[in-house]
């Protein structure tokens, strides 16, 4: 059975081109399409996806900003960011909100679709060459902060914490997933930044993916 796609592009053109490579495949299927972040909820209603491709820059609600709606409205549909930006701070805060995948739109039709099943599945999806950009922007990042020449191994219960923290997790959602309170996850964070050797949760993040932790 086809995987019911929304697609999410304010340039017609380029929604057009994306709707007709992907209905080449009996993988998947555009079963809705909407010009800016400010639609989907409602095109979501209408065509009940099962996975969203979503551009980074829009009109009146952008692509980061159409994450932090879905996280609010408790959305849990996967969502693979497709655009031609390629920063690492994109990057970043995209998975930080609960983006499943981030790919550029140079990407083949096969590894599209390749993608959408990935996270379909419940997997997380980016490009190498994108994963590549995030290390060099972890090196390229100033920072007063000294860290140690090797950092410590992470016990099982910090890497289940920093996965949480990459997909956007507050300490307390953090904790409600745990099951733990919050105070006990305020102090695995600190933990766990002191082991990575950086001072904040975003160098961490960046650090647990250089290291292929999450």
């Amino acid at each position: 059975m086809s995987i019911p796609i929304l697609l999410v592009d304010d340039q017609t053109l380029v929604r057009e081109g994306i709707r007709n490579l992907l209905n080449l495949s009996d993988k998947v299927k555009v079963v809705g399409e909407a010009i800016d972040g400010s639609k989907v909820l409602e095109s979501i209603k209408q065509c009940s996806p099962q996975v969203i491709l979503l551009d980074l820059s829009m009109p009146i609600m952008d692509g980061l900003e159409t994450l932090q709606a879905l996280k609010d409205h408790g959305i849990s549909i996967p969502v693979i960011i497709l655009t031609t930006f390629d920063d690492h701070e994109f990057i970043l805060k995209g998975l930080q909100l609960g983006a499943k995948g981030y790919l550029l739109k140079d990407i083949s039709l096969a590894n599209l679709v390749i993608a959408i099943e990935s996270v379909h599945r419940g997997e997380k999806l980016i490009q190498p060459a994108l994963t590549e950009r995030l290390i060099q922007g972890l090196q390229n990042i100033e920072s007063n902060f000294k860290a140690p020449a090797s950092t410590q191994k992470l016990t099982p219960k910090e890497l289940e914490v920093i996965r949480l923290m990459a997909s956007g997790c507050s300490n307390k959602e953090i904790a409600q997933a745990l099951h733990k309170s919050e105070g006990t996850i305020k102090n695995h964070v600190s933990n766990l930044l002191a082991k990575l050797g950086v001072r904040d949760r975003t160098r961490a993040v960046l650090m647990a993916i250089e290291q292929g932790l999450i």
